[in-house]
């Protein structure tokens, strides 16, 4: 995973996320920084765990949905956002990260 520009990610996942929420991005900001970093904390997780054959590709699909939903809770706790709204800016970030993360650990995960 060393070749994964981890922090132009979390750059371009925020940059989506700004455009996807605008109208809330001062209320969504703190949450989307740490949600995501979060959700790629835990893709060099999975890519450690892979690599010591500790995980599997099941398992992986389910910690990183685990990851997806808990994101989709927090951003629904935020006042004036609807499931819809919340749905299609997480699609939009875990767009940006799919083939990276995908092709990167070697399993399909997102």
């Amino acid at each position: 995973m060393e070749q994964v520009d981890f922090k132009k990610m979390l750059k371009d996942m925020l940059g989506v996320a700004k455009t996807e929420f605008s109208d809330y991005w001062k209320e969504v900001k703190p949450y989307a920084e740490k949600e995501l970093k979060s959700f790629l904390d835990n893709v060099k997780l999975i890519a450690k765990l892979k690599l010591k054959n500790t995980i599997n590709e099941e398992q992986a699909k389910l910690h990183m949905n685990l990851q997806i939903n808990s994101m989709r809770m927090v951003f629904l706790t935020i006042e004036g956002l609807g499931l819809l709204a919340v749905q299609s800016a997480i699609n939009s970030m875990i767009d940006i990260a799919r083939n990276t993360v995908n092709t990167a650990i070697g399993w399909t995960i997102l």
